[in-house]
This record gives C-alpha cells, structure tokens and sequence, in this order.
C-alpha cells in the first residue's frame, strides 16, 4: 500500500508497487510539488464555527498551496478556528483571510500554539506537524529586515507616507535630548531637556516663558470650571509683580498649610469710588464700599460725636447699678464673667407647629416654647440646636386630635428608662414634654411635663 507521510503528502510507493502507473504517480508528485508553490483558495468556512481543512493524500488540495487564501460561505460573527490537518505536516505558509463578516480567524494544528490573522491581513506562518501538540508559528516575529522597497508600505493596516529622508531624522536623535535638525524624544518620564523651546510666540529659557511677538500678552487657558493653579514647594505658593526694571517687587503669598485655607475671593464688578473700602460679603465675594465694617452709622452720624443727639434718657439705659443683673428700663449687660442675671421674668413666645405629609420640624431657632394641634400621625425632627457644650432646651404642648393620633419621636430622644410615653387619646387632651440637649443635638433628654391635661 502507498503511504502519505511527507509534508506534501505525496505519494509514496513502497518497493514493487505501482506496475504501470509509476509514470502517472510520478507526474501527479510532481505537480502536487508546483501546487505547493502556488497559490490557492478555499472557502473553508461553510458555517459560522470551526473549522478543519485536511491537505488530501495524492490530490489536488488548494490547502497544499504556499500561499492560501481562506475564504468563507457565511459571514463569520466572531473570531473562529481554522484546523490545518494532518498535525504531522511541517511546512511553511501565507495564509491570507478573506473570509466575510470582518472577522480575524485562528489558525491551529494541535493543542500547540496558534496564530490570529485580522480580516483582510495575511500572515507568514510554519506548521512544526509536531502531531498533537502541533504549534502554528507567527514567522514574521523574528523577521529580520535589512531594506524595505515598497511602493505602499503600510504598518498595522496604516499606510506610511513619511519619506526615507523623514524616517532618517530619527538617526540620530537621543531620547530626553535635543539634537540640531533630529526629531525630539522624550525621555522615559515624559520629559525633554533642551536650551531653549520656541512654540509659536511663546519661548521657554531657564526659568522664564517669554512672549516674542511686539507687545505680546502670555495667556493662560483653564477647561471650563478649572482654573490656573500656583503651587507652593516647601513654601505657601506666591506671585510677585515687578516694576518695569524688574529690581522691585510686590509679593501675594497663599496662607500656610496649617490654615487648611481653601476659598475663593471674586473681584469687584467695577473699580469703585476714591475712598472707598473693600469688604467680602462672607462668601468670597468682593464689592467696594463706603461703609466702615460692621458700622452702620455714616460717616456724617460718626462726624456728630462732638454732639450726640441721644436724650440724656436714651444714655441712662446704660446707667446699670450691677452688670450682668436686669434692671427695669435699662440695657441687658453681663457681669465680667459673661452671666446675665434676670431680675424679673422673662417672656418667651409661644410658636405653633404645623404638620405636612405626615412630618413636622421644631426648629429651635424659633423660640423655646411650641405648641402643635395634631391634625395626622406625625414624625418630628429637631432641628438647629445649639452647639455642643451649650445647651437647649424647650417645652412642647401636645393637643390631641378628635380621631388619636400618634407621635414618631426622633431616635435621638433618650426618655426614662428607655420607654416613649403613650399620649393621651381623647380629643383635644393635652400632653406636655420638656427636652433638652447638651451635646448640639446628638442625645436629646424627653421628660413628661404632665399628661391628660385638657
């Protein structure tokens, strides 16, 4: 029997076969050896899958073919495997992919390495035929080239245009380096070392950016809500300007990394008046202003200090027996310790509370005293107490509805031995609740001032 194991697969007649057709045999080798060195084409795809093609034994095969041009019957969707048979074939292949879809195809043998062609893109490969391990190679990875002679060279599917003498400015060039008439490289940082840079009418020498065009501005243009930004190093950033001889100076310096100073001041609209103030109205903002700060006096009421215009009545207000202690028809002042002493009464005013889908807030800054005719069930939230170390504290008069309603107390609330009281449910009844809060409202105290009270 003939056998088939050369990478060609040609025909190979044991000793005494082939009486009479030796001739024919030997002329089929022959042309399979120029098929070989030719080209062919094979829709080796008929689905969209993988596929295998077999090099046939002693036949024509267009897979025996140098340079092979895969092609399919289907628009390939996604990336496929094209198995390249027998995995004892060792040869050397183009294989180009023209197959439809815009898809890349892999070419394998056995379980060995494999090669990806992009769609349209051919590749010079070899087949180890290794058997079931079998690689496919990607040859050009280690093509040496000594000259390129191209009419249309193109590198990765991008054609290039420069010219011999354009890819030469590159000999020559030092990375990191500025060299007369070479292309400039960055270093491995990004950087660039270089006398003197020129862009436009803009030039960088040693530590100054010029502008060399006559009378030229220097602008400088943050992206959208950026800004230019100063950076300090070791010191808080600073901006000096210069006379026009350049030997005097006036320095703005950016407070201290301690302050942990983070704002923005924005300049006046106009340019003002002689004599006029600068004040910020708290959130950065900077206006002119004839007014001294926090004065409210004009300059023409401070300019009658010679003669007040207060009764001698309106000056006794001051006229205190005791600071820090009331008296009738006269100033409130603390004493040197910062007490005020109420002598008589005092009268706070009694605020009503309002409920809206279910919810309501005793804003503290209100008063001290509140008072809410339940109309809904109702979830309270406190709001603005005083500051942690001082304290706040308020009574609440509850009025209950003639259906009962319910209270939703804030979590914060700490009542005696952890338990809300219940309100009282007949209408109009009456609940009354003292709070208060020594730690800017993260506990509030709950007591019940009385209950059942209407």
């Amino acid at each position: 029997m003939p056998t088939y194991v050369n990478d060609l697969r040609l025909t190979e007649l044991n000793t005494g076969e082939g009486s009479g057709t030796w001739g024919t045999t030997t002329n089929t080798n022959l042309e399979l050896i120029g098929e070989s060195l030719g080209y062919g084409t094979e829709a080796s795809f008929a689905s969209d899958a993988n596929s295998t093609t077999t090099v046939a034994d002693g036949a024509t095969d267009p897979a025996r073919s140098m340079y092979f041009k895969v092609t399919s019957g289907v628009s390939l969707t996604a990336t496929r495997e094209l198995t390249i048979a027998p995995n004892t074939v060792s040869r050397v292949m183009y294989i180009e992919n023209a197959t439809s879809g815009s898809q890349s195809i892999t070419i394998k043998q056995g379980s060995g390495a494999t090669v990806t062609i992009a769609n349209g893109n051919a590749a010079i490969v070899y087949l180890d035929g290794a058997g079931s391990g079998a690689a496919v190679v990607d040859a050009n990875t280690s093509l040496a080239v000594t000259k390129v002679d191209a009419t249309t060279l193109a590198i990765g599917g991008t054609a290039v245009t420069s010219t011999a003498a354009e890819i030469n400015l590159l000999d020559g060039s030092t990375a990191d380096t500025v060299v007369n008439s070479k292309a400039v490289i960055y270093g491995s940082a990004g950087q660039i070392t270089a006398n003197e840079l020129d862009v436009d009418n803009i030039q960088l020498d040693a530590n100054a950016v010029k502008s060399t065009n006559t009378n030229g501005n220097i602008q400088l243009f943050p992206n959208g809500t950026g800004f230019t930004e100063l950076y300090g190093n070791t010191n808080a950033g600073k901006i000096r300007f210069n006379c026009e001889s350049n030997s005097h100076g006036v320095t703005l310096q950016g407070p201290p990394h301690s302050a942990a100073a983070t704002y923005t001041l924005e300049l006046p609209n106009a340019d003002g008046s002689a004599g006029q103030l600068l004040k910020t109205d708290g959130s950065g903002k900077l206006a002119f202003t004839s007014d001294l700060p926090g004065i409210t006096a004009t300059a023409a009421e401070i300019n009658k200090l010679d003669g007040v215009t207060a009764t001698t009545a309106e000056i006794n207000y001051l006229d205190i027996t005791t600071l820090g202690l009331t008296e009738a028809s006269k100033a409130v002042t603390a004493d040197a310790n910062g007490v005020v002493s109420f002598d008589n009464g005092t009268i706070d005013e009694a605020t009503s509370i309002t409920s809206s889908s279910n919810a309501a807030t005793i804003n503290l800054r209100d008063g001290n005293v509140f008072e809410h005719d339940l109309t809904e069930n109702v979830t309270y939230t406190f709001s603005n107490p005083a500051a942690s170390g001082r304290a706040s504290a308020f009574v609440l008069k509850i009025i209950q509805d003639s259906s009962a309603r319910t209270i939703t107390w804030p979590a914060s609330v700490d009542w005696p031995a952890a338990t809300a009281p219940t309100l009282t449910s007949t209408n109009n009844g009456v609940d009354v609740f003292v709070f208060f809060t020594i730690d800017g409202g993260t506990t509030y105290y709950g007591f019940v001032a009385g209950q059942a009270l209407g």
